[in-house]
């Protein structure tokens, strides 16, 4: 008789516990939440790629102890925010690449979803200071923006591999192609973004015609 209600204590007291930690999970979450989308806020309507610790917590309503509570540095807070940005860019690229059929259509539609970023002003102005600060944060962080980067290849690769399986690209790597089409299209967002002359759409045009060559190769 005590045996069992000891266990039945003891269940009591775990789903006591179990609450209480979801609910603290929960409300940590909030925090973390409202921190990054202040610092997003800041960053896109500023064009500042370092916003103050006290600017964000203000923006967020929040205080300087519950940021420390959950981020070590600006620079780890910085690195969710582009976790955040490039979640964005994930799905994006994935929602124009449905909409096509053929697997060099849905290579086409990621790499001119990745170039748009140039082209339209206003999404140039909003995404400039997170293609900017990716390099940065690399040095900083390089197993997280690796894998941020290996997220945002990985419909690429799937795409290549089925132009390979289909016999359209029997030569090309979805692997080895993907990074090498990923590495040359963020440098180039990268470069004009720096510059102050938007591009040309036929430079858009040459690009992707230039990538779905390489992938096309002979040997």
């Amino acid at each position: 008789m005590n045996s069992r209600r000891s266990a039945m204590n003891s269940s009591v007291a775990s789903r006591t516990v179990d609450r209480a930690i979801e609910g603290r999970r929960a409300a940590y979450q909030e925090e973390v939440t409202r921190l990054i989308q202040a610092s997003f806020k800041l960053i896109r309507e500023t064009g500042n790629l370092e916003p103050k610790v006290s600017e964000i917590v203000a923006e967020a309503g929040l205080s300087n102890q519950i940021f420390y509570k959950h981020f070590r540095s600006k620079d780890e807070l910085l690195l969710a925010v582009l976790d955040e940005g490039s979640q964005i860019l994930k799905n994006y690229l994935a929602h124009r690449m449905v909409k096509v059929g053929s697997p060099e259509q849905k290579i086409c539609q990621w790499v001119e979803g990745m170039l748009a970023q140039v082209l339209n002003e206003a999404a140039a102005h909003a995404t400039r200071p997170f293609s900017l600060s990716r390099a940065r944060l690399s040095d900083l962080f390089p197993a997280e923006v690796a894998s941020l980067e290996a997220q945002l290849t990985s419909t690429l690769q799937v795409a290549i591999q089925q132009a390979i399986d289909s016999g359209d690209m029997p030569n090309a790597d979805a692997i080895r192609d993907a990074e090498v089409i990923n590495n040359m299209v963020t440098g180039w967002v990268e470069r004009k973004m720096s510059a102050a002359k938007s591009p040309e759409k036929e430079e858009v045009d040459h690009l992707v015609d230039f990538v779905i060559s390489g992938l096309k190769r002979k040997h």
